[in-house]
């Protein structure tokens, strides 16, 4: 699996050193990662620097850097120019897609991540009826925002009446910030490697957003990521600790059912890509989302 190296100590210097990412403190080196291995760097803490090398070597492994801010909220993502050797073609049949095409393919997105969504507060034994009856609903580009309106019951289900999704806020809502960071760089990782462009999205369309493709993609991910934020305030965490950290990271790790067998969360994820961009292409008219995931799949996240 392609690792998410994340910085939170203040003041490292991350260059190269004989094929490595290595980390250094005051001088001297204290870690280093094969790049072969890396999917992601994500800086999370002030006083970073980069050698110039280091960041051709990442992105010649077509890693991005994720960078943040307060809060754990990615403020920038430098990524490669050439992700694909088809780049070019996908880029351009990406660009020509109908509206009407998109529209259709949101409707995908959509119900993919409401069933998600109904198969955790399944997994948790709390009532998941009306969101698989919303999932039915979701028309073409989501023309009644059944996306919106089943995050609205699903949320404060999963967290409590009182819970507001708010990213400025602490608490479980950091946390969710942490893991949608450590999702959304994976998943920009596989559009760019997919020959994609991340800003042309399919629903998303915030010109001020570079990575508008990424944020539709990773929709019917992000349960998996809630899923493990209530396991960890169940657990009795409340802030972004790092143990939280850690089992975040893991989520893409595990593995979940597809129609190839049981595949790790990132390998799905790059599918998803690929068949997006095999759409593109005239080659498929189907995105490859996985079914929900099973409780027994859930808990071992």
């Amino acid at each position: 699996m392609d690792r998410i190296i994340e910085i939170t100590s203040n003041n490292r210097h991350l260059a190269v050193e004989r094929g490595f990412m290595a980390v250094f403190e005051d001088g001297k080196e204290i870690g280093r990662v094969p790049f072969d291995q890396i999917g992601a760097v994500i800086a999370n803490a002030h006083g970073l620097t980069y050698s110039n090398n280091f960041l051709v070597r990442l992105a010649e492994q077509k890693a991005p850097l994720v960078i943040c801010g307060a809060n754990h909220v990615p403020v920038s993502v430098l990524l490669p120019l050439e992700g694909n050797y088809l780049q070019s073609s996908i880029m351009s049949a990406q660009a020509a897609m109908k509206e009407t095409t998109l529209n259709r393919y949101w409707k995908e997105v959509v119900r993919a991540k409401i069933r998600q969504q109904a198969a955790v507060l399944d997994a948790f034994g709390l009532e998941s009826k009306i969101l698989k009856s919303m999932a039915l609903k979701v028309r073409s580009g989501d023309s009644e925002n059944m996306e919106g309106q089943a995050a609205r019951y699903y949320f404060q289900t999963l967290f409590g009446k009182s819970f507001r999704r708010d990213r400025t806020q602490t608490g479980i809502n950091a946390l969710l910030n942490y893991g949608y960071t450590i999702l959304r760089s994976s998943v920009i990782r596989s559009v760019v490697a997919a020959g994609l462009h991340p800003s042309l999205g399919l629903h998303h369309c915030n010109q001020y957003n570079p990575m508008c493709l990424a944020d539709d993609l990773m929709e019917p991910f992000r349960p998996m990521i809630d899923f493990c934020v209530r396991r960890l305030v169940g657990d009795g965490c409340d802030s972004v600790t790092a143990d939280a950290k850690k089992r975040l990271v893991g989520v893409l790790s595990c593995s979940m059912p597809t129609d190839k067998g049981s595949r790790e969360i990132s390998y799905v994820i790059n599918d998803v890509a690929v068949s997006l961009a095999k759409c593109a292409r005239g080659e498929s008219d189907t995105l490859n989302f996985p079914s929900p995931m099973s409780d027994l799949a859930l808990w071992g996240i």
